[in-house]
């Protein structure tokens, strides 16, 4: 098991956490996903370490920016 968190800016509300959490939940290995906008941080739990870009990816496909790790 894994766990990584990430910094992503732009998110406001339930909608922001729900889009970003739908898209990274779709990563390969994912097992849960926690995006809290107050923070802006997304929490990933995972079988394997993921793979920063695929995370990049997801989030800007969500609508909204990876800032990085946090």
């Amino acid at each position: 098991m894994s766990q990584a968190v990430y910094s992503v800016s732009g998110m406001t509300c339930g909608h922001c956490e729900s889009a970003v959490t739908r898209e990274v939940t779709a990563i390969p290995g994912v097992t849960s996903v926690k995006a809290v906008a107050s923070t802006g941080l997304v929490t990933i739990d995972s079988d394997q370490p993921v793979d920063d870009a695929a995370v990049r990816a997801a989030v800007d496909e969500a609508g909204y920016e990876l800032v990085g790790r946090a």
